[in-house]
């Protein structure tokens, strides 16, 4: 049986961490390539690293950075934000990291999935969607709506579909974060997450809400998720990841438990 992978957020804004509640007033929490490492070497799986201004800036993404991160940890990493078209993802798979995630871009331009899934390999190229619930209203029959920019814009697409297209493009994971649960550390969107789960073949991420392990189990057990990114409760101090995983151990879930 495959493990399941726990995946630190860092959020970035001007090279600080920066962390909010449904994507608002957020709170600076520090350097974002000594938290890579602090975590890296606290046994994490892979890191998830976002620069969360870039898109809205209309800026690339903070390349150096990128670089930084890469030069030091020895776990892979993903990056997002600032990402506009199939020569950015190269600079970035270039510049060391092993995934480039798309959101509001693959929205606009659903090619860039399968340019850069040819180009790169689709292990290489991640969705992100921030789904927001709808229950009962019939343009959205899974009873989610698919929103960009960080939730400022409403796309009027409905998530799961949203998610088996990307796939048969070309995506290779699907990283559903869902704006209702986003930094609330009170559980993950557990139905949106088993509806894309059982839909596409590819691994999901559960993000947005976990606060606790038991969370982060619900995630995997109920949810059907494949990974979980996880970020104020380890931000806080609240849980290390070996208390982490040494709860889903405990619970039977298949994790990675080298140090």
């Amino acid at each position: 049986m495959l493990t399941k992978r726990i995946i630190p957020c860092l959020d970035v804004i001007k090279r600080r961490v920066t962390k909010g509640v449904k994507f608002q007033n957020n709170i600076d929490l520090g350097d974002p390539v000594e938290m890579a490492v602090r975590y890296s070497d606290g046994g994490c799986d892979e890191l998830v690293v976002y620069d969360i201004t870039a898109s809205a800036e209309g800026r690339p993404i903070d390349i150096e950075m990128v670089r930084e991160v890469a030069a030091a940890i020895r776990i892979p990493f993903a990056v997002g934000g600032g990402i506009s078209c199939l020569e950015d993802m190269s600079r970035v798979l270039l510049a060391g990291a092993e995934k480039v995630s798309v959101n509001s871009l693959a929205i606009k331009n659903p090619q860039i999935i399968s340019e850069g899934s040819k180009a790169f390999g689709a292990q290489c190229v991640v969705l992100g969607m921030d789904p927001v619930a709808h229950p009962g209203d019939p343009r959205f029959p899974s009873g989610y709506e698919v929103t960009a920019r960080g939730f400022r814009v409403r796309t009027g697409m409905d998530a799961v579909e949203w998610a088996k297209r990307a796939v048969d493009l070309g995506a290779g994971e699907i990283v559903v974060n869902s704006v209702d649960a986003d930094g609330t550390r009170a559980g993950f969107e557990l139905t949106i997450t088993r509806l894309i789960a059982e839909a596409v073949n590819v691994p999901v991420v559960a993000s947005g809400g976990g606060g606790t392990p038991d969370h982060i189990r619900d995630a995997f057990v109920i949810g059907g998720a494949d990974a979980a990114i996880i970020a104020g409760m380890i931000h806080t101090g609240d849980y290390t990841l070996r208390q982490i995983k040494d709860a889903l151990h405990a619970d039977h879930v298949p994790v990675r438990m080298h140090w």
